[in-house]
């Protein structure tokens, strides 16, 4: 399923900003998922990292606690803008159904003392309702052909 619009959580712009999050190192990005009784979609959740989360999806039926790495992460420029991007992300169900509402982007390392600090969060359907893979199916996050996030226009006066 294609992904909703990506959200970045209120501390990745400050993380951004102060240097913990650079988007140009591609390594160490995961992405895992969360339920609708989640907090994930709060952008102001605790202190913007991945253990302020609650209600992932349970480590079973195919799916990996903490999520999976992502693969093909660049951060690239064209024009006046610039795009950070990465494959799609999947799991394949196996013996029972993988069940999600939100998918989260963040970063598995400590960096700058922040320990797996959160970059954005997509409501996978905007009806909203949960997307589910039953077993044997694989459950995909589709990114949007322009990346997860861009970042253009000109510097104001």
């Amino acid at each position: 399923m294609a992904a909703g619009k990506w959200k970045a959580y209120e501390f990745a712009k400050f993380y951004l900003g102060d240097g913990t999050i650079d988007l140009d190192l591609t390594t160490n990005w995961k992405m895992a998922l969360f339920l609708s009784t989640s907090n994930a979609e709060t952008l102001s959740v605790g202190t913007g990292v991945y253990g302020d989360l609650t209600n992932q999806v349970a480590g079973t039926f195919g799916y990996t606690s903490g999520g999976v790495a992502l693969t093909g992460v660049t951060w690239t420029q064209s024009g006046g803008t610039v795009t950070f991007d990465c494959d799609d992300a999947d799991w394949t169900a196996t013996g029972g159904s993988i069940v999600a509402r939100f998918a989260v982007i963040y970063k598995d390392a400590t960096v700058n003392s922040i320990v797996k600090p959160l970059l954005c969060v997509s409501l996978l359907d905007t009806t909203p309702a949960d997307v589910t893979a039953t077993d044997t199916n694989t459950f995909t996050v589709t990114i949007n052909a322009s990346g997860v996030l861009t970042l253009s226009g000109a510097a104001s006066d």
